[in-house]
């Protein structure tokens, strides 16, 4: 075991690194999985003691069904590999966390020595040396110098292309945790629908359009369903960025032309609200919580998200910023939830302005907040997620998302 001191020294170094420091979760867990191997040395560490002590899971903590852990733990084993391969090359002693095992080792990086010349293997002497014994001389060192220059050469060349293999591999990696949030969308035989929102509007673009009013606006007049918000677009950009990663495609519909027949045989991809996405209104929704129109008051028509089951100290209702102020929070709910068919996912993005669409896409298309969403969530014993509903609040800034925070989470039956 590598001096104590030296070993903790360099796991603070790991933890202030930039490969490390933005993740609380895996700098708590390097730190707690140091200290164990310090502390007790060779003594093993089971998963059941890491969830509960360092991600704070319940005592009904179940590694069978939760993978929590071991999805943390491969995270912060490419991390430590990340950093040794890069700003970490010169460190003198190597943190590993073998594959198989949560038991930390520490040892120092392996140096060639350098090796040591007697000076009179090479000495020259000066007295009556022949002129052409002088002259071999300096032919056996030429010759030996451009051996060595070669042989240098063929290794560094080895080195750049094992490096760029190496970080090819990386760079086609999937994150652990975007390999277990998108399983059921990734891993079937068919690409999945995306289905974005383009609500139904009447009046006339050059002058102004509002939402269609079935109970008194004429059904047989002119009304345009071929717009959607700013958020959506970025949205469904932002997924295809991702299935891109995943190695898969998406199917994109906008949701006027999205039929029940789609929503029985495919895995569903909501963008936008059952206020706008009128689909969603036909099949399976969220529960918990509810997109909703404020029906009285001075908010009345504003949209908004009512809690049905609210837990202490959250409200019955989650709504943004005034419909006549600028835009500066909004609400949005990610929700995954059964198919029409048992076998069928269906996930539901969406806020109460394009602005929450835009963050809740952004928010599981982001590897922190994915990692985050998972610590809380629990994982069947197939690695499959179990349907949740979440709620996220939003801060806009002149138009754009510029902050998320999870207020309010619902694990649902399996």
């Amino acid at each position: 075991m590598h001096d104590r001191d030296a070993s903790l020294s360099q796991v603070d170094r790991l933890v202030a690194s930039q490969h490390l420091h933005s993740s609380e979760s895996l700098c708590k867990l390097l730190r707690y999985l140091a200290k164990h191997a310090l502390d007790h040395a060779g003594s093993p560490i089971k998963e059941y003691q890491i969830a509960t002590e360092v991600f704070g899971r319940s005592e009904d903590f179940d590694p069978q069904v939760d993978s929590m852990v071991r999805v943390q733990a491969g995270r912060l084993r490419l991390k430590l590999t990340e950093y040794y391969n890069t700003e970490g090359l010169e460190d003198p002693i190597v943190v590993e966390l073998p594959k198989g095992t949560y038991v930390v080792s520490f040892h120092p990086r392996n140096t060639a020595a350098m090796s040591k010349v007697s000076p009179g293997a090479t000495q020259i002497s000066d007295h009556a040396a022949p002129a052409w014994r002088g002259y071999g001389n300096w032919l056996v060192m030429a010759l030996s110098l451009a051996v060595v220059l070669v042989g240098a050469t063929a290794v560094i060349l080895a080195l750049s292309a094992s490096r760029n293999s190496a970080q090819a591999l990386e760079a086609d990696a999937v994150a652990p945790a975007f390999a277990v949030f998108w399983k059921g969308f990734a891993s079937g035989p068919e690409e999945p629908w995306v289905i974005f929102s383009n609500a139904k509007f009447v009046g006339r673009p050059e002058i102004g359009l509002r939402y269609y009013d079935p109970r008194k606006d004429n059904k047989n007049g002119a009304i345009f369903d071929s717009y959607t918000g700013v958020g959506e677009v970025l949205a469904v950009h932002e997924l295809d960025h991702l299935f891109a990663k995943l190695h898969r495609q998406i199917r994109v519909k906008r949701g006027s032309l999205f039929s029940l027949d789609d929503a029985k045989n495919n895995n569903l991809i909501f963008v936008g609200s059952s206020l706008e996405n009128l689909t969603l209104l036909e099949i399976p929704a969220t529960q918990e919580f509810i997109f909703h129109r404020v029906t009285e008051g001075p908010r009345k028509g504003d949209p908004e998200i009512l809690n049905v089951h609210p837990r202490h100290g959250e409200p019955s209702q989650f709504l943004g910023t005034p419909a006549d102020e600028p835009l500066t929070e909004d609400y949005a709910v990610i929700g995954l939830i059964h198919g029409l068919n048992a076998g069928q996912s269906v996930l539901i993005l969406a806020g109460t302005t394009t602005m929450g669409t835009q963050a809740a896409v952004e928010f599981v298309c982001r590897q922190s907040s994915v990692e985050e969403l998972l610590l809380r969530l629990p994982v069947s014993n197939t690695g499959q997620l179990k349907p949740f509903e979440a709620v996220l609040r939003v801060k806009v800034t002149r138009g754009v998302p510029v902050g998320t925070e999870l207020i309010a989470l619902r694990s649902g039956p399996s």
